[in-house]
């Protein structure tokens, strides 16, 4: 797949990683190719790419020449020698993959002014059709007002050159521009997004070589939206900060550096930083007295005159790049909403993969939240990773929010962490119309053991509660808790007010632990400490219903110390007792047991001691005996075998309520509220 941008800025960084995003889901082994790369630094889309996806070649195996080496080339009259020295670069990097991204060349402008698009158009056509790729051309939709002209004279340039184009895409256009028609491939508008395409204050104080007073990552993180100069009055400037503005103003204006930083911390506005011009410092004193009232903002020092420093920035482009992970979610949200993910997968024609690697499983299940968007609560609102979370997963469209606590307090730590989350509904269980109907059912459930209305409505003031309360009433889908509570604290909810299927006994838990190669399940390894017969079974049960419902062909192996009749004691009893039950409960599901590890995962140990066994050597859900024993081995092969252990999955629940742990990071919150979402809509 060759992405080519026609145009300088057209945002063809954007469509190459939702390109790759989309293949990676499938492919086991995906490669990315720059034919030409700049001489100032590493590429930073190549260097994004090869970050953000481990199992792509290194920057070094990754392009063909950088842009110096090919003018020399160029200047001897070497054109067929370029060409032959890239196409055999991308050569060894198609050799060891199932499908490649080529990202095309930069469009820039030559010493005379004269525009170079044909030159350059011609080139990416050419290596196109050399690479045997097919073409998703990328133009500019910013200030166009006939797109479809621009869109058409696209696809008609390259297929006069005999590129083969499968769609199109018009990037950056304005919200609401009509998709073009009249073209015999698709055509795809992506909208214009500020959160992309405006640079962060780390951008704008590398681009500005500026000195930063004070601010830390999440305060150099923030986007720059809007400029504002601060050269009148307090008031004046007060009425034009905006929201997401970079307020400039010299560095004695002590007066506009206090006001603007308590209009931020009032939250009247919210501002993206400060930058004080003709390097001068702000005074000391009045750096102590915007440090207390602990804006997040960061303040940064320039050299330049205001006139100057605003021209500056104003010609500063945002970037793509592994140091802007919230534009890069920014940047799949846009691309997934905007382009028919299903249409374009066809129009590639990729042969899925059997493997399923790491990325393939985390990306699934975005995919299938996204299809099915479900309403989740998460109980802890103010959490930094919750709250990141929350952008992340709101802007990819994976499920809508609810966050609990004081609205003002979730309010005044997303800004000051600079996150967006409009569209999540925030809630305070002290004051929300809900506690007295929350009271009454949870009273209800709880009579049995004493519990009073008076004390169920102290009760569901917890947010845990509240948030278990919510999914009994159906006002969410699923609750997801623990980056600040204990699993105790997030569990017992559950058992009290969700409770168990009728089917089963006891509530349990799975990791998904995601090998090289493939997924395998766990279970239980968080929640049952020595679950009987009976228990156990449900357990198996239930882990192959959680394998299934996640696209993993279940095969039990019911774990002990002993493999068939090789050992005998209460243990080995057990496991074969709970083996039987779930035969007879379950006679069309695969179940081995008691068996070892060995046997059920190594298929030349399973060849010498079950040589006749449906599942030994191929399980794919590892039941263990009791917890010490399930705990230690997730953690074992987490750690010795480089494994990505998703979890604990809470199962068997009428509901789904699932645990984090106190360690979680954004990312598993993400997977974690996914789960939580697939799991509502199964």
């Amino acid at each position: 797949m060759y992405v080519a941008g026609l145009g300088p800025a057209v945002g063809k960084g954007i469509v190459a990683l939702g390109v790759v995003e989309l293949l990676s889901r499938q492919v086991a082994r995906i490669g990315v190719f720059r034919p030409l790369v700049g001489d100032q630094g590493p590429d930073p889309i190549l260097t994004l790419l090869i970050d953000r996806y481990p199992t792509l070649a290194p920057y070094g195996d990754s392009f063909g020449m950088t842009a110096g080496e090919a003018a020399a080339l160029l200047a001897d009259g070497r054109r067929e020698e370029l060409i032959s020295r890239i196409i055999e670069r991308y050569r060894e990097v198609e050799r060891r993959c199932a499908s490649v991204v080529v990202i095309g060349t930069d469009f820039t402008e030559s010493h005379d002014g004269a525009d170079e698009m044909p030159r350059e158009l011609g080139l990416n056509a050419r290596l196109a059709t050399e690479f045997g790729s097919v073409v998703i051309p990328v133009v500019s939709g910013q200030g166009r007002v006939d797109l479809g002209a621009v869109v058409r004279s696209a696809y008609h340039s390259l297929v006069d050159l005999h590129a083969t184009v499968v769609a199109v895409v018009a990037n950056r256009a304005q919200p609401g521009a009509p998709t073009p028609a009249g073209l015999p491939v698709p055509v795809y508008v992506v909208p214009e997004v500020p959160a992309i395409s405006s640079p962060t204050v780390a951008e704008v104080a590398a681009a500005l070589d500026a000195t930063v007073v004070s601010g830390n990552a999440a305060a150099l993180d923030r986007d720059v939206l809007d400029y504002v100069v601060g050269a009148a009055h307090v008031p004046a400037v007060l009425e034009h900060l905006t929201d997401g503005g970079l307020l400039i103003t010299p560095g004695d204006r002590s007066d506009l550096l206090v006001a603007a930083s308590a209009a931020h911390a009032a939250g009247n506005v919210t501002l993206a930083g400060l930058v004080l011009t003709i390097g001068t410092p702000p005074d000391p004193r009045v750096v102590k007295v915007i440090e207390r009232l602990n804006t997040g903002l960061a303040m940064l020092v320039v050299k330049t005159d205001s006139y100057d420093t605003i021209a500056a920035a104003g010609r500063i482009e945002a970037r793509l790049g592994p140091a802007t992970p919230r534009k890069v979610e920014a940047a799949l949200g846009a691309f997934e909403t905007n382009v028919d993910i299903a249409e374009l997968n066809r129009l590639l024609d990729v042969t899925r993969s059997s493997r399923r690697t790491p990325l393939m499983f985390e990306y699934d299940l975005i995919d299938r939240a996204r299809a099915d968007r479900r309403h989740l609560v998460l109980p802890e609102g103010t959490d930094e990773r919750i709250l990141r979370a929350t952008e992340t997963l709101l802007r990819r469209g994976v499920a809508d929010l609810t966050l609990l606590g004081d609205p003002a307090e979730i309010t005044r730590r997303a800004r000051e962490l600079g996150v967006e989350i409009d569209g999540a509904r925030l809630a305070d269980p002290a004051t929300s119309e809900w506690r007295d109907r929350f009271a009454r059912r949870y009273a209800e459930l709880r009579t049995h053991r004493g519990v009073s209305l008076d004390l169920a409505y102290d009760v569901v003031r917890d947010v845990s509660y509240f948030g278990t309360l919510m999914v009994d009433a159906g006002l969410a889908d699923g609750m997801i808790s623990g980056a600040t509570h204990t699993t105790a604290a997030t569990i017992r909810p559950a058992f009290e007010i969700i409770k168990t299927v009728p089917e089963v006994s006891v509530a349990s838990s799975v990791f998904f632990m995601l090998l090289a190669d493939r997924v395998l399940v766990y279970g239980d390894c968080a929640v049952n400490p020595d679950p009987d017969a009976t228990q156990l079974a449900d357990i198996a049960v239930s882990s192959a219903q959680t394998a299934a419902a996640f696209g993993i062909e279940p095969r039990v192996a019911m774990l002990s110390y002993s493999t068939g009749s090789s050992g005998a004691g209460a243990d080995v009893e057990k496991v074969a007792a709970a083996t039987d039950l779930v035969r007879s409960r379950r006679p069309d599901l695969p179940v081995e047991g008691p068996i070892q590890y060995d046997a059920a995962i190594d298929p030349a140990v399973a060849a010498a001691k079950l040589p006749d066994s449906a599942v030994a050597g191929k399980a794919t859900v590892f039941v263990f005996p009791d917890l010490n024993t399930g705990n230690n081995t997730y953690k074992a092969v987490q750690r010795s075998a480089n494994a990505v252990a998703v979890g604990p999955v809470m199962q068997g629940l009428r509901r789904p309520v699932n645990d984090l742990s106190r360690g979680a990071t954004v990312k598993d919150i993400v997977n974690t509220v996914a789960i939580t979402a697939i799991q509502a809509a199964t």
